[in-house]
């Protein structure tokens, strides 16, 4: 589950090639669910398909339909949980910068006033 950043290669012939950076697709079905977690690195993330809504830290809910992008920050500071609230799936492309082998999210108890991971219920 790890990222690789944009890197430069040579051809043969000393050609400079730029290759796109490494990410992973994340699908979440109707109705799913994350749990709360944080990231090591920041994510840059667009919505293929779906609609995400993510619940932050601070408990304020962010709606992504597709077509729109977001940056999740590094950091136990940056707590949140995704979830797909409609009826199809939600398709995300996200490029961390992450050396292989490292986990991709760390899970944590959700924030002070939050519940537990229920969708439905992330708030007090």
């Amino acid at each position: 589950m790890g990222g690789r950043q944009t890197m430069k290669a040579r051809r043969p012939g000393g050609m400079r090639v730029v290759t796109a950076p490494r990410g992973r697709e994340i699908v979440i079905p109707p109705g799913g669910c994350t749990g709360w977690h944080f990231h090591r690195v920041r994510l840059d993330a667009v919505v293929l398909a779906g609609t995400l809504t993510r619940v932050l830290h601070d408990r304020t809910t962010v709606v992504h339909p597709a077509g729109t992008t977001f940056v999740e920050p590094a950091g136990i500071a940056h707590i949140h949980l995704g979830h797909n609230l409609g009826s199809e799936p939600v398709v995300l492309y996200v490029t961390p910068a992450l050396p292989e082998g490292t986990p991709f999210s760390i899970p944590t108890p959700p924030p002070p006033g939050a519940t537990p991971a229920l969708c439905q219920e992330h708030t007090a």
